[in-house]
Order: structure tokens, then sequence, then C-alpha cells
């Protein structure tokens, strides 16, 4: 297993670097202007030479392979550069921003996992009957239900019709300090929907691996010897049918970042999504990049942990890994 950890983390070196490449094709092709970008209002109006001026100040002016070049070699030294957009060092835009998502998708995926398997679960021991009906239903229709238009019903319902619940934001109006009590109460909405989305996949998936595995001929045997229910479910049927979860967790780690990026534009949490937002609509390359690598980065992890976790569960996996 470790030497597989070692050939997907040296894959994702070129990887990361072709990422970064594509982000500044982009760049070189996309219409827009950075330099008018940063300029604002005034780059409507401004002349020809002032913009010349500013885009060679920003860099923009230079060959495609130049700029890539320059910030690739920069990057690898820790300097990631600066963003045109917040006027401040993309590493310090990140850091200040980045444990606040952490701690939205950390929630927000346990709450999914917990949970999913939980109904899951419940709903394989009595395949259809009422609560599995129920169940599936319910997983299936969260399936079709955008993120924003959730984190919009959730604002509308437990916000302001209900008013027992913050409708955004990372502290009350007018706090002075962020105190621990205060980010709970706002993350209950953000991260409730942010679990919400990633539900289904996982009530899914549990119910058709523990339902099947409640169906073979190892759990038949098990209850014929007289074991509980409880120690069949637990004991035999669970772990074998936990089994293409494991695969599942990595896979959903795009459509988690896609989803914290919508949830966080909704309630106003203060994480990676407003900078990249951020960064589109100011062509703010340098930040951009820095946030695709990031994003990149984050997928191919989920992906190796995932097979990690398989492996540890699976011996035969894990054998052949080595």
């Amino acid at each position: 297993m470790a030497r597989m950890a070692g050939r997907r983390l040296l894959a994702a070196v070129p990887l990361l670097g072709a990422v970064t490449f594509g982000v500044f094709a982009l760049a070189a092709a996309s219409p827009f202007d950075p330099a008018r970008a940063y300029a604002g209002s005034a780059g409507l109006g401004a002349r020809q030479d002032v913009l010349d001026q500013l885009r060679e100040n920003l860099g923009t002016d230079r060959p495609l392979l130049a700029r890539w070049w320059e910030w690739l070699s920069a990057a690898l030294t820790g300097d990631l550069g600066d963003s045109v957009s917040l006027r401040q060092p993309v590493s310090q835009v990140i850091g200040e921003r980045i444990g606040w998502s952490v701690l939205l998708c950390g929630v927000a995926f346990v709450l999914a996992v917990v949970v999913g398997t939980t109904l899951g679960v419940l709903a394989a021991r009595r395949r259809g009957g009422l609560l599995d009906r129920v169940v599936t239903s319910l997983a299936y229709a969260l399936e079709a239900a955008p993120p924003f238009w959730l984190g919009l019903l959730a604002i509308w319902f437990f916000a302001i019709r209900l008013g027992a619940l913050p409708a955004g934001g990372l502290t009350d109006t007018g706090a002075d300090a962020v105190t621990a009590a205060q980010v709970a109460s706002h993350l209950v909405l953000p991260a409730g929907v942010l679990a919400v989305t990633q539900l289904p996949w996982f009530v899914l998936y549990v119910r058709q691996g523990v339902g099947d595995a409640l169906a073979e001929d190892p759990v038949r045997g098990a209850r014929a010897r007289g074991l509980s229910e409880r120690t069949v479910l637990l004991g035999h049927a669970l772990r074998s049918g936990l089994l293409p979860v494991l695969t599942l967790i990595g896979s959903r780690v795009p459509e988690l970042i896609t989803g914290a990026l919508l949830v966080e534009t909704v309630f106003s949490w203060p994480g990676i999504a407003s900078a990249t937002v951020e960064a589109a609509t100011k062509v703010d390359f340098p930040l951009l990049a820095a946030l695709t690598v990031l994003a990149t980065a984050a997928v191919l992890l989920g992906n190796l942990l995932s097979d990690l976790l398989y492996g540890l569960a699976d011996p035969r996996v894990a054998h052949e890994g080595m």
C-alpha cells in the first residue's frame, strides 16, 4: 500500500503542473482583459497607453509559456503571487479562508456519512417495506435538488419563518469577536445543507451493499446458527456491504467541493468559495490557478484515501497494492 501511495503521489506532480498550465492557457484565450478588471470602473474610460502600462505591471503582456513558467517556478518556492482582485498575496488569501472551508466540508461530510449509513442500513433490513420506500424516494428526490435551492429553502424556513437559526455569515451582526458558540450556530445551516446534498449517494450505496450482503450465503449461515440479528448485521453484512462505500468517499470529493462553492456563496460563509467567485469574475488568474491546484489536490487525495481505506478493509486488495 505504501508503494501504491508513493506511485499516486508521484503521478500527481505532472498532473498538477498540467492543471496550472491549463488555467494560464484559458487566461491567454479569455476575451476578458485583466487590466480593465483590475482598474474597475476607471478602466472603462482609460487611455490605451494607461492600459498597456497596467498590463505590463501585471505581467499579462508576456507570452503564455513565460507567464506560466514564472508562476510555477515561484510557486515551487512557496510564492503563489499576488491576488489582483483582493490586493493580497495569494498565500495569505488561502491561509485566511481555507480553515473555514475545511470546517464546513468536514462537518458536512461526516454528517452525510453517518446519517447516510444509518438510513441505508435501516432501509436494507426490510427491503420493500414502508421505511425503505420512504428513504429511497427521499434520496432520489434530494439527488435532483440543486444545492443553492436547498440553501435558499433552508434560509426561508429556519431563519426567516422560524427565526431559529442565523441566515448566514460567520458571526452575529455587530459582534466584536469570533466565538465558538457563534460559529457553531452559524455553521448549522450551511453544513446541514451541504450534508443533505451528499446524503443520497451514501444512503443508496449502503442500502444496495448491505441489502446484497444480507442475501449472501455466509449471512444466511450465520442466521441458521442462531446468531442474533444485530450480530449478523454488524458482524457480517455491514462489513462487506460497506466496501463499495469506501470507494464512494473519494469520488464524492469533487461534488463536495462544487457543493461547498454554492453553499458558501448562498450563506456568505467566509471560505475559499467567495475567493473563487471573486477570482473568476475579476479575471484573477494567479489566485484562480492556486485555487484550482488546491481543488485538484483535494480530489487526488480523496481518491487515494478511498483506495487506502478499501485496502485496509479488504486484505486481498492491500496485498496486491504492495
